[in-house]
């Protein structure tokens, strides 16, 4: 465990726990969005299915995690990158599918716009899946 996972868990008021301390890991490993099954793999040695689930389902509660819906429709997660401090944040932002190595990635400085919806529709969340090739993927200019 890094200090800085367990840095992390106490400033969201999270109890430090073996799984979610190797789930918070492994998303600041990885540094990119994770599903489920991802994070089953790489600790399937230590956690069952459930417990991987009910981590992420206490991230999502607490804002560390967001979801990310990719071009299946499958749910991915990313860790949220603000202060516990702030009262709220939002998610909307862009998330980039490379179409060769599979990673998706947040671009948290590309905003999403705000959208005049007609009367009568209230968002809740609104999200964009721009696919592509990544930077680590696309040839050299």
């Amino acid at each position: 465990m890094t200090l800085k996972t367990a840095e992390i868990l106490k400033e969201n008021n999270l109890r430090v726990t073996s799984c979610r301390r190797d789930v918070l890991d492994t998303f600041l490993g990885r540094q990119v969005a994770l599903s489920h099954s991802d994070l089953e793999e790489a600790l399937k040695e230590n956690f069952d299915r459930v417990t991987i689930y009910r981590t992420l389902k206490t991230f999502l509660e607490n804002d560390l995690i967001h979801k990310v819906l990719d071009d299946t429709g499958a749910a991915k997660y990313a860790l949220c990158n603000h202060s516990p401090a702030l009262p709220h944040h939002d998610h909307e932002h862009v998330h980039f599918k490379c179409e060769v190595c599979g990673d998706t990635n947040c671009l948290e400085e590309i905003a999403l716009p705000k959208l005049n919806l007609p009367k009568g529709y209230k968002p809740r969340e609104m999200s964009l899946l721009i696919q592509g090739t990544c930077k680590n993927c696309s040839p050299a200019d």
